[in-house]
């Protein structure tokens, strides 16, 4: 099925919920590609979105785009096509999903050294990368006892929400994972390399460097979800599904959950931690100024910041205005 076949029959499937009053529709995309004129590029790109009311990062390489989005239905088709219209993006697959309000606050289109920091700049998943599993055969893959299945995403990300019996690496960023496959893989274990091994993450990006990765210093059987998380949330039913909890998201929706609805996750303001609601009754909560992951960590000059900046947010709430800090809709 074509990338655009694969949009239309997003639609038709959810007719009801687009035509909910401000409903919006999220886009992820990325591609690995070589960018010989970067700033040709991101002309093109700003030329997409210029005259809309999308909102969202796109971020460009060297080595390709990579990308969140989200505007109404008919103002992101008529993007998707001119996206589409580029000889680089032409088999451009993002994955879909909704907010009832724009999750972002404006467009950012900018140039970094990679769309995805590993800090390697020798990995390519376009010179060498993993097996691609589609979700429909991902439940089969992971139930293979003797495989070794890891999570690649951060791990406040991790906290609420992975796939049963995945190992989570505990890191910060994404720039920590080579350093711990060596550590805890390689330097515990010399014969893991001939270990099956599958990898997760949110869109997939990750793990097409995670995956690049592990091939380039010596793993054989490596594997990883194609179009990630979202893509498996997507596709399959909850009652078929081996998720446990929710998605983390990089966006104001914080998390969501099968089907793509939004989860019950919102962001502690000081440390970017998802909080539940029943974190948000601990001791150490004060909205938009602390949470029980960050009470003791943060100083008294933060915490002052954050509570001033609070104030400002609830004064501009009163006066039916938006705040730079939180999404319009």
């Amino acid at each position: 099925m074509s990338p655009k076949s694969n949009y239309l029959n997003f639609l038709e499937l959810n007719e009801k919920k687009l035509n909910t009053l401000g409903i919006k529709v999220v886009v992820a995309f990325y591609k690995f590609f070589e960018v010989r004129n970067i700033i040709a590029m991101q002309n093109s790109l700003k030329s997409i979105f210029k005259d809309t009311k999308i909102k969202g990062t796109i971020l460009i390489a060297k080595e390709g785009v990579n990308a969140t989005i989200a505007g109404t239905k008919d103002e992101i088709s008529v993007a998707l096509e001119k996206l589409w219209s580029l000889d680089s993006l032409i088999d451009l697959e993002p994955k879909y999903s909704f907010a009832f309000k724009n999750p972002f606050f404006r467009m950012k289109i900018r140039i970094k050294k990679e769309i995805v920091t590993i800090g390697l700049p020798e990995i390519s998943p376009k010179k060498i990368v993993g097996n691609y599993v589609k979700p429909e055969n991902w439940n089969d893959l992971i139930s293979d006892k003797n495989l070794l299945l890891i999570d690649t995403r951060n791990n406040y990300e991790v906290s609420i929400g992975s796939f049963e019996n995945a190992l989570n690496p505990n890191i910060k960023n994404f720039r920590e994972f080579p350093n711990w496959v060596n550590k805890n893989l390689i330097n515990k274990d010399p014969q893991i390399k001939n270990k099956k091994v599958a990898m997760f993450c949110t869109g997939g990006i990750r793990c097409e460097k995670s995956t690049s990765y592990l091939k380039s210093i010596g793993f054989e059987d490596v594997y990883h979800l194609e179009g990630g998380i979202l893509k498996y949330l997507e596709k399959i039913p909850k009652n078929e599904s081996k998720w446990n909890g929710s998605c983390f998201v990089f966006d104001y929706r914080v998390s969501i959950d099968h089907n793509l609805e939004l989860g019950h996750y919102e962001m502690c303001f000081a440390c970017r931690m998802p909080i539940s609601k029943i974190d948000k009754l601990h001791k150490y909560f004060v909205q938009g100024e602390s949470c029980h992951h960050c009470f003791k960590t943060s100083n008294y000059k933060q915490k002052n910041r954050f509570r001033e900046r609070q104030k400002q947010i609830e004064l501009s709430r009163k006066k039916n205005q938006s705040h730079i800090g939180q999404a319009k809709t």
